[in-house]
This record gives structure tokens, C-alpha cells and sequence, in this order.
């Protein structure tokens, strides 16, 4: 028996040696090492022997697998070696050729609006003023004439922090910038006249809505800003935004718990491609004077109107997109469209 394992060992390392791929050479194993090999064959003889030949034969047959073993890992270790070689080949790299330019960056679109926002309200005297994303359940939505479990609430589902207020209230990402209102007019004496751009957040997800979007909100608070101040500031912003006159804007009667009377703007292009369809685009009012009072202001001597415009709606507008999800994909291609 001790030739026939001899030459079993020669030509399972013949055969291994001829293997030139993986896929070969586990057919090869399979010859030797297999259910249906040739050593499985060998052990199955031993079911024949007696106990003292079956233990001396068993003993050869176990060295001649841990070498067909040995010679199957080795040529394994071949293989592999070749091919990370091959490959290493394939892709050599010239350290001589010239390097490959960065592509230049541009500014998302989004915050282009946000730029061009702001230079607009600021050629007309509006400070702008930035604040805290995290907000109190009070300056989110009680200072703004929307008390604890006023049903107008519901319009404004957001995400809760698990931390409290002073007043044992759980803060929230903010649902809108106008908690900047109460802020900055509480630190700041009338004549009042800020934009308040940023981050908002709330419950929602299509094609026009995203949990985390961006907005302005606009105040003008002094002792004689009526509400037909507020369709000459916004018409003439409407025009500088998107640089024509050829648009219309209207105001329809709403509801808004901070301002009294309130109204949501809708603008109409009179030329092309959007010719001839309303398109709602901001809500606005005339600040409620529970609102005024809440600024630490008095109603009977100050008035004023805020909006609020949603800055993803302007960018759609401006440049011709119609899912607002694109804006936060990330995809180069999308984005390389606003590159200047």
C-alpha cells in the first residue's frame, strides 16, 4: 500500500501543479481529497483489514493527506501570489505623468438663493439675524399667538429634543424662523426691519417637501407699516429675484395665528416657460398684536408685517426644478448644473 499512496502524493502535486486558476484547482482537490477521491477510496479499504493493519495503514494514509494537504495550500498560495502580481501589473501607475487637476467646487443652489435673499433685503435697509436651530416650545410657537395644545399646531408637526425648557417644555428643532422675530425684537428698539434666513424642520417628505429645509422670514415693525408696505416690499423683491417684471403676484386671504389679517402670496410668470399658472410662494401678514405684545412692544403705538418664503421653492422656481429632493441627493451631476 506504501507505493500506491507514494504515487498518490506524486500526482496530486502534478496535478496541482498544472492547475492555473482557482476554479482548476479545487477540481483537482476534488480528485484526491473529495467524497468520491482517490485517498477517500483508500480509507474505505481500511473497513477490510485487521485491527492491527487497519491501525498501521490508517497512520500512512493520514500522513499522505497532510502532504496532498500541504501541497494543495501551496499551490493555493501560488495562485493567489500570481494573480495580486497580475494585477499589480495592470495597474502601474506612472508617478512621471502630470497630476490630474481638482475639479473646481461651485455653491450649492439653495445657498445661492440664500445669498442673493439677502443682498436683495439688504439693498432696502433689512438687517439679517441668525439664531438657534433648537428652540423653546415658547418662542416656536406661544410667543407667536400658538399656545400649548392650540390645534393650529398640528400644521407644524416637527422633531422633539429630549431635553426641557425652563418651563418643563421639551425643545424642538425649529418648524420655522420665525421664533427670530420674538429674539431679535426683543433686543432690538423700533424702528424694526430684519430678514432671518435658515434651517427649518418638520414632518415631511414629496416631491415639494423635505423634514429639513431652508427659509426667510421677513419683519418690518414701526409706527406706521401698513399692510400695503408689505405688497410693495415683497412685489419689488418678487421682481429683483428672478430679475423681471413680467410676474404678477396676489394676495389670498388666509389663516396664520401670528398675524391678523394673514394672507398667502401666489406669483404668476406672464412670459415663458411657467406662463399663465398661479404659483403658491410665501405666507404673510400683518403682525398679530398678541404677537407685538409678545415682542415686549406696544400694539396700540407699533404695527408691522412679517412673511415667511421658503428658499427651496425659489430655487425651484429660479432654475426650472421640479423635485426639491434633488437639492439634497448629492448628485455631482445635478449639482454641476449651478457651477458657475
Amino acid at each position: 500500500m506504501s507505493n500506491t499512496l507514494e504515487d498518490l502524493i506524486s500526482a496530486a502535486q502534478s496535478a496541482f501543479e498544472q492547475a492555473t486558476d482557482a476554479a482548476a484547482l479545487e477540481n483537482a482537490k476534488a480528485q484526491f481529497l473529495g467524497k468520491q477521491g482517490a485517498l477517500t477510496e483508500q480509507m474505505k479499504r481500511l473497513a477490510s483489514f485487521e485491527p492491527a493493519q487497519k491501525r498501521e495503514e490508517g497512520a500512512k494514509i493520514n500522513l499522505a493527506k497532510q502532504a496532498i494537504e500541504a501541497a494543495l495550500n501551496a499551490r493555493r498560495e501560488a495562485i493567489a501570489q500570481a494573480g495580486l502580481a497580475l494585477q499589480l501589473a495592470e495597474q502601474t501607475i506612472d508617478v512621471t505623468l502630470p497630476g490630474r487637476g481638482r475639479r473646481t467646487g461651485g455653491i450649492h443652489p439653495v445657498i445661492k438663493t440664500w445669498q442673493r435673499v439677502e443682498q436683495i433685503f439688504q439693498s432696502i435697509g433689512f438687517e439679517v439675524a441668525d439664531g438657534p436651530e433648537i428652540e423653546t416650545d415658547w418662542t416656536n410657537f406661544t410667543a407667536l399667538n400658538n399656545p400649548l395644545n392650540h390645534p393650529a399646531r398640528s400644521m407644524q408637526d416637527t422633531f422633539y429634543v429630549d431635553m426641557k425648557d425652563e418651563q418643563g417644555l421639551p425643545l424642538l428643532l425649529r418648524t420655522h424662523t420665525s421664533p427670530m422675530q420674538v429674539r431679535y425684537a426683543r433686543t432690538h428698539t423700533p424702528p424694526i426691519k430684519v430678514i432671518a434666513p435658515g434651517r427649518t424642520y418638520r414632518v415631511d417628505s414629496d416631491a415639494t417637501h423635505s423634514p429639513m429645509f431652508h427659509q426667510v422670514e421677513g419683519l418690518w415693525i414701526a409706527e406706521d407699516i401698513s399692510f400695503a408696505d408689505l405688497k410693495g416690499v415683497y412685489t419689488d423683491f418678487m421682481r429683483c429675484f428672478f430679475e423681471t417684471d413680467d410676474l404678477e403676484i396676489r394676495f389670498r386671504p388666509s389663516f396664520f395665528p401670528f398675524t391678523e389679517p394673514s394672507a398667502e402670496i401666489d406669483m404668476m410668470f406672464t412670459s415663458g416657460p411657467n406662463k399663465g399658472r398661479w404659483l403658491e410662494i410665501s405666507g404673510a401678514g400683518q403682525v398679530h398684536p398678541d404677537v407685538v405684545r409678545n415682542f415686549g412692544l406696544d400694539p396700540e403705538k407699533y404695527i408691522g408685517f412679517a412673511f415667511g418664503s421658503g428658499l427651496e421653492r425659489l430655487t425651484m422656481l429660479r432654475y426650472g426644478v421640479h423635485d426639491l429632493r434633488q437639492f439634497f441627493e448629492g448628485d455631482l451631476r445635478f449639482l454641476a448644473q449651478f457651477a458657475d
